[in-house]
């Protein structure tokens, strides 16, 4: 049976979900946290525990599981920390910095904290706390006999591929140094065949030495980080068959 550390990068400032718009956090000091920010998008109420939390209990219990690690957001370390690292102990969990700007900062600071004994890794992301335990199962199932498993369900939408449309802007508007209205528009040059396209999911499981290996393209400057948003596209990067199991909606 494998045995997998799980890593939940947490680090991201939720600007799409609206950072700071739930109620006032304390700080480590039992104040208000700097400047009055609210809780993080993965600390938001769900039904009576927070988002982050019922992400973990996901993979907490489970005898495939020898650790579980969350990486949240350095410069708020802290104060998360104060607020949650008593529960987080009871857990077992184990709560390190992540990164300060891209995702892979943070999934390779927590591959650093993987304690040995540990055969493979699965990434998570936080911010999906209902996944459901069958996908979880199907997932480690197949990580078991290929080195490389992502969880995807089939792309619904109409895609479209898409160019930046190049407008003629008004001379007085050129003049005045008016800028144009609204979002850059863009036009279609084709409509994307989408029988063989899936959408990606978490949890990512790999072999632990293929996704160090993985991750040491970036630090050796064979790979950017740059735009990176899951583990496997590193995976990728290596020429190693990953493996799509189907998941749910």
């Amino acid at each position: 049976m494998l045995k997998a550390a799980v890593i939940l990068p947490a680090a991201g400032l939720g600007k799409r979900f609206g950072n700071g718009s739930g109620p006032a956090a304390p700080s480590a000091g039992g104040k208000p946290a700097a400047g009055g920010a609210g809780l993080s998008k993965i600390e938001q109420d769900l039904a009576g525990r927070p988002v982050f939390l019922r992400a973990l209990e996901l993979f907490v219990g489970r005898q495939d599981v020898v650790q579980t690690i969350l990486a949240v957001n350095p410069e708020t370390f802290d104060d998360f920390k104060f607020r949650w690292g008593e529960k987080l102990s009871f857990m077992g969990v184990t709560l390190v910095p992540g990164g300060t700007r891209e995702r892979w900062e943070t999934v390779l600071k927590a591959l650093a904290a993987v304690r040995p004994g540990a055969t493979h890794v699965a990434v998570h992301d936080a911010a999906r706390p209902l996944t459901s335990v069958k996908i979880i199962d199907r997932v480690f199932e197949a990580a078991a006999d290929h080195p490389a498993v992502i969880p995807g369900v089939p792309a619904s939408a109409t895609l479209k591929k898409v160019v930046p449309l190049q407008q003629a802007q008004d001379a007085l508007d050129d003049l005045l140094g008016q800028a144009a209205k609204g979002p850059p528009l863009k036009m279609v040059v084709g409509t994307v065949d989408r029988s063989d396209l899936v959408e990606v999911q978490t949890p990512q499981v790999f072999e632990l030495d293929l996704l160090r290996k993985a991750y040491a393209q970036i630090e050796e400057g064979k790979v950017s980080g740059q735009g990176v948003t899951d583990d496997a596209g590193l995976v990728e990067a290596l020429g190693t068959a990953v493996v799509v199991v189907e998941s749910e909606s």
